[in-house]
Formats: structure tokens, C-alpha cells, sequence
């Protein structure tokens, strides 16, 4: 299938209103991306289309362009205004919405070379983007390396993208690992009692248990039965998606991406950030996929203190917690769109980590 440029809607600012770098968005789908846009947009007008609202602007003083520029795209084509002529096109694993990101990003590069070719791309979107975002990130990286072989046939049309890094807000990468987490997650929340908590134990091993025998869809299912006893819609994960996305992607939803993660913390920088109320993709599961990757410098990272953040005067923002090229934010009075509750300080989380500022500066210390 040969992807269409115009598969994915491109928005090219005027060159005034870029700064140093390039940051790339790529939440999810259609509805979650423009929520999440009331938090990283200049203005909170692209929530309101979705929404059905009255068109009209406001302008968001906790926008992520303050300093960086910023792409938005639909993701995979057939949600949100993204184009899918016919059900068979819409991508059905990471791979392929890998190489539909890339070709998108790459000509989104091309509308001006000479402006951003040697910029810096920094990639971010959350929850279910904690597969698309590894995943570009992944590709870039492979496809770089590609390009750079001595026996690569040096098409000067070719670009390599310059990954500066990935930011994964509230994020599923490792479902078989975080599955396991909901129950005594949903337990000390106070949200189940004993009886509830055992019969979800029981669930969520069911489908652990699938998904290491590779029945994809079956694991699915079970998972899907893990958040009835939550009392959670099966279409959580999605969010009011394009259905025939969510079929495509059915399998797709318990294979993990931390391998991706892996590489990425090696060759680039990695910032993890949940809000403290998110119960499915939160700080108990992210931390326990976390402590699983394959890193030279996971020891140190796991010794590092976390520390308390503030961003306005003495008013507590959350927690940072950082060692070399991985940072794990915690989000005070946020949940599962972090951007949307707290703007203001997820607006300081993304310039200090892009910037290398504060809490984010490359010093080492175990001291809190």
C-alpha cells in the first residue's frame, strides 16, 4: 500500500513561529490527540472542532510552542481528519505505523529543507501513543543507521531525521507487565475490596498468560474483562476512536514496545510522564516495566532520588526523578492527560527536559 501524502493532514506554520527545535505530537487518535492538543496547542481552538462546540479561539498560556514548534498529527490515518480510502489501509501493527509516521514526518521536513533538516525532533504523545511514539523513535533510529551504512546508495534526497528524543505521557509499552499491576493498583486506591481484587488477579493473569503464548486477540479479550471488574468501558483504551481503527488494531493492543524503549534510552534521551491519579497507565505501572529494561545504567537510575518539583514558588508541582538519558516525571493533581489538568507545569516538564534545565540538567546525584 502506497501511503498518500495527503493521508495525513500537515499544518505549515509560517518560519516566524518556529524556535530552535521542532517538537513532533503524535497522540493516539482522534479525540484523545485534540484533548491532549487543549494542553499543547497555542490555542485550545482544535478541542473545540472535535467537541462540537461553538468555533471560537482562547488562548492557552500553558502551550508547548511557547519556545518549540509543533506538528500535530492523526495517528494511524483513519482517525481524527486522517485519510483511509478503504479499511485494509489502516496499519494493523507498529511497523507499519512507523513507516506511515515517517514518511509523513519526512515530508513535512521537505516543505523546507534548508529551515529544518538540522533541527532537532523531539517526539511525544500519550496512552495508547506509548506504542507509536517507541516506535517512530525506533524506525528513525534503524533508518538512520540505514542511510549511514558506506555501501547505502546516497540518494541526497534521503533525509535523516534528527531525534533529539521522545516524551511518553501515561503511556502503555509493556502490557504484560503493566496488566499486572492493575489489581493492587485499584486495591490501595481504596477502589476495590478483597474479594473484587482476587477475582481481578485472577483476570489479569489470564491474559498474561495469553499474551506469552502469543493469542493476541484472546489476550486482548481478557484484558478488555480486567477493566469490567473496574467498571471501566471496553473501549477505554481507544477513547471514542474510528472503530475500524480499533479492529485493526485489536491484536496489537498486548504486544509490547519496551525493546524500542531500550534502544532509544541508549541512542537518545527517554522522559516518562504520568499524571498521580491515573489508575491505568500511572506511576505503579509504569515504574514496574521500568525496572525491566535492558540498560547499562537501570542500577543507577533505580538508585537516583526522586525529587520534589516546583515550578511556581513553594506550590508542590510533583516529583522528578532522573539518571542520564531517562527522566520519570510525576504529575501532581493530574491524571491521564496530564497536559489538559495541569498545563502550566506540564508546559515547565517539556521545556526544562528539552532544554536541560533545573531538575533536568545532565548532573548525576543520588542526593535528594
Amino acid at each position: 500500500m502506497k501511503l498518500r501524502a495527503s493521508s495525513y493532514p500537515i499544518s505549515h506554520k509560517p518560519h516566524s513561529s518556529f524556535g530552535s527545535k521542532v517538537a513532533l505530537a503524535a497522540p493516539p487518535c482522534s479525540v484523545t490527540s485534540w484533548r491532549s492538543a487543549l494542553g499543547t496547542s497555542t490555542f485550545t481552538i482544535i478541542i473545540i472542532i472535535v467537541s462540537y462546540h461553538l468555533l471560537c479561539s482562547k488562548p492557552n498560556p500553558g502551550a508547548w510552542n511557547r519556545v518549540f514548534g509543533l506538528l500535530f498529527l492523526d495517528n494511524p490515518i483513519g482517525s481524527g481528519f486522517s485519510i483511509a480510502s478503504e479499511a485494509e489501509e489502516i496499519p494493523r501493527d507498529q511497523l507499519a505505523i512507523a513507516k506511515h509516521l515517517y514518511i509523513a514526518i519526512t515530508k513535512f521536513i521537505e516543505l523546507d529543507p534548508i529551515l529544518f533538516k538540522s533541527r532537532p525532533v523531539y517526539i511525544a504523545g500519550e496512552s495508547y501513543a506509548g506504542k507509536f511514539v517507541p516506535a517512530i523513535g525506533y524506525y528513525i533510529l534503524k533508518k538512520n543507521d540505514e542511510l549511514m551504512m558506506p555501501d547505502h546508495d546516497h540518494d541526497q534526497s534521503q533525509i535523516l531525521i534528527n531525534l533529539g528524543g521522545v516524551a511518553i505521557g501515561n503511556g502503555l509499552i509493556d502490557p504484560v507487565t503493566q496488566v499486572a499491576t492493575h489489581a493492587d493498583n485499584a486495591y490501595f486506591s481504596g477502589l476495590i475490596n478483597e474479594r473484587q481484587r482476587i477475582e481481578l488477579e485472577w483476570h489479569q493473569q489470564e491474559a498474561i498468560r495469553l499474551a506469552k503464548m502469543r493469542h493476541w486477540r484472546e489476550a486482548t479479550k481478557q484484558d478488555i474483562r480486567v477493566k469490567k471488574v473496574l467498571g471501566v468501558k471496553e473501549s477505554a483504551v481507544f477513547r471514542n476512536c474510528s472503530h475500524v481503527v480499533k479492529v485493526a488494531l485489536y491484536e496489537d493492543n498486548m504486544k509490547s514496545v519496551k525493546y524500542m524503549v531500550e534502544l532509544l534510552v541508549k541512542r537518545s534521551k527517554v522522559l516518562l510522564y504520568q499524571g498521580q491519579f491515573d489508575l491505568w497507565d500511572g506511576v505503579y505501572s509504569t515504574e514496574a516495566w521500568v525496572k525491566t529494561l535492558q540498560w547499562e545504567e537501570i542500577g543507577n537510575f533505580l538508585s537516583a532520588y526522586r525529587k520534589v518539583w516546583k515550578v511556581n514558588g513553594d506550590e508542590l508541582s510533583g516529583y522528578v526523578q532522573k539518571w542520564g538519558s531517562l527522566s520519570h516525571v510525576v504529575i501532581s493533581r493530574a491524571g491521564h492527560l496530564v497536559p489538559a489538568d495541569q498545563p502550566l507545569n506540564s508546559q515547565a516538564m517539556i521545556e526544562g527536559w528539552i532544554l536541560e534545565t533545573g531538575l533536568f540538567s545532565n548532573v548525576q546525584s543520588w542526593i535528594p
